[in-house]
């Protein structure tokens, strides 16, 4: 039998990165083997990945070295960045460079780099239709993700650019859950209007990236868009209500209000759902369904993984 090729997958703990590794260990027939690369190998997250055969090793995304020796040896690498744990586009930039520089040097010869619009190209700095933040962003974790895109082409190093959407898991793990209005009714607030919202299941994102690599070089050089379904907030309340067995209210407000809102990111996400509702049908056409479930047959819709998810929705 031949020896399996090696996945190396950078955030293995992570919901897209564990998607991965899943979604290759779970394959019998696989012909990948799994490399996860974690901050802590002695996480609980770790060792469950560990116990499901996956080799766990240790590596830092802000160091070259480390990156590059938990490469070494594999055909393939997942490359991702992690905005959330630190909210600077700045330092998710350097990242992606450190593991371009590693993937070039460790000779990947086939890289995924998890992506995103650079929404500037479609919102220049100057144009007031939203506010610039940081000084040169519309929407942060976009933008450096996008602008990212080309250090693994100038680094020479085969690389997908799959672009991912909204995660339907933000009604788990982010606050975006139904909550109580003062008459006791359910509500999510979104400021999409009438707009589609290109959302996925966290789980699909790493689906996705195994299709892909399994493709071989058929995506190689090329930008792939993944979506699960793509949804009005009309949509999902309706969806919502039927899973959770009560009605479930779309409450829509203007972008400036959500900005306001206050929590961490408040502005960055607002701009963000400006961006869906004004570029909305570039953003779905970059996400073309037949490409999706060639590489992923099994993607879920948003009802799928409601009926799937719906007890892990807090309901306050």
């Amino acid at each position: 039998m031949a020896e399996k090729k090696i996945i190396a997958v950078v955030g293995a703990t992570g919901a897209q990165g564990g998607g991965l590794v899943r979604a290759i260990l779970a394959d019998p027939n696989s012909e990948f083997a799994v490399r996860a690369i974690t901050r802590n190998t002695d996480s609980d997250k770790a060792k469950e990945l560990a116990a499901l055969g996956a080799e766990v090793v240790a590596a830092d995304v802000d160091d070259v070295a480390s990156l590059t020796k938990a490469f070494e040896g594999a055909y393939g690498a997942y490359c991702v960045t992690f905005f959330w744990d630190h909210f600077s586009p700045e330092k998710e930039y350097a990242q992606a460079k450190a593991q371009a520089e590693a993937a070039k040097a460790a000779g990947v010869q086939h890289v995924v780099w998890s992506t995103l619009e650079d929404t500037r190209k479609w919102i220049p700095l100057d144009d007031d239709r939203m506010p610039t933040l940081m000084g040169k962003y519309k929407v942060p974790h976009f933008d450096a993700k996008g602008e990212a895109d080309a250090l693994f082409t100038e680094a020479g190093v085969p690389t997908t650019f799959m672009s991912t959407a909204f995660y339907w898991d933000n009604m788990i793990h982010f606050g975006m859950n139904p909550k109580r209005d003062e008459d006791g009714g359910l509500s999510i607030t979104l400021p999409m209007a009438d707009k589609r919202l290109a959302g996925i299941a966290a789980e699909d994102i790493g689906k996705c990236a195994y299709g892909i690599f399994k493709a071989g070089d058929e995506y190689i050089g090329k930008h792939v868009g993944i979506a699960g379904d793509f949804t009005t907030g009309t949509d999902m309340t309706a969806a919502l209500g039927d899973a959770l067995g009560q009605q479930v209210r779309y409450n829509d407000v203007p972008h400036d209000v959500y900005r306001s809102f206050g929590f961490p990111g408040a502005d960055d996400l607002g701009n963000m759902f400006q961006f869906y509702c004004d570029c909305e049908e570039d953003f779905l056409a970059a996400r073309d369904m037949n490409v999706v479930r060639k590489i992923n047959p099994e993607i879920q819709d948003f009802r799928t993984w409601l009926d799937r998810n719906k007890e892990r929705i807090p309901v306050g």
